[in-house]
């Protein structure tokens, strides 16, 4: 039942792509596929749901404290209620933060740390199809193909990798490549090993024996 959820899922994916008219592209080399979109060097991470924040408060401890972020994106401190944090980098949502606490503190200081990660929906990477395990994974700056498909352990035996398809958003524009992940895994070929981005969904296809 559940290969054959996985499977109609993969189906679906694919056939709104031939309906949509998108194309399939040949990515370059592996060294210069992330200067197709924004430099992989320039990530900073988004705050998400689930997120396990510490907030501290400079000479105010009585405000200070963990909050978890709501599935709704808020979290709600001693002072202020229902803070907008999802989407927000730690520095963005300090500043903020200072701004809104300058109501009730003088010149209030606030620094923010994220203790656990989830992230929201459009910073993680979707891998679906026939992979071991198939899942949304958290991305993490400077993630490669490789530790994608090593955090889903891998292709099934019934993969067809070498016609595997990266979807991406570049400009606004939904764009499909080809990619080889059989060649990377099973032969070694570094070259295949490409730069993920944030939002990234892989999508493997069954083979047909």
């Amino acid at each position: 039942m559940k290969k054959a959820r996985q499977l109609g899922i993969v189906g679906l994916v694919l056939t709104t792509f031939v309906m949509t008219g998108c194309s399939v592209n040949k990515l370059p080399e592996a060294t210069t596929r992330a200067s197709l979109t924004t430099n992989v060097n320039d990530y900073q991470y988004l705050i998400g749901p689930g997120d396990n924040l510490t907030i501290f408060v400079w000479r105010n401890p009585e405000i200070s404290g963990s909050f978890v972020v709501r599935p709704d994106g808020k979290v709600t401190t001693s002072l202020v209620e229902d803070v907008e944090v999802s989407g927000r980098t730690p520095t963005m949502l300090a500043r903020q933060l200072e701004e809104q606490l300058s109501t009730y503190i003088n010149n209030p200081r606030v620094t923010v740390s994220v203790a656990s990660f989830q992230g929201p929906f459009s910073e993680q990477v979707r891998v679906i199809g026939e992979a071991t395990n198939p899942s949304a994974v958290n991305y993490t700056e400077n993630m490669t193909l490789l530790d994608l498909m090593i955090a889903v352990g891998g292709l099934t035996e019934f993969a067809s990798g070498n016609n595997a398809k990266l979807v991406r958003v570049i400009e606004g524009q939904q764009t499909t490549y080809e990619i080889n992940i059989e060649a990377l895994i099973k032969d070694g070929d570094i070259r295949e090993n490409i730069d993920m981005l944030p939002g990234d969904i892989i999508i493997i296809p069954e083979a047909w024996f």
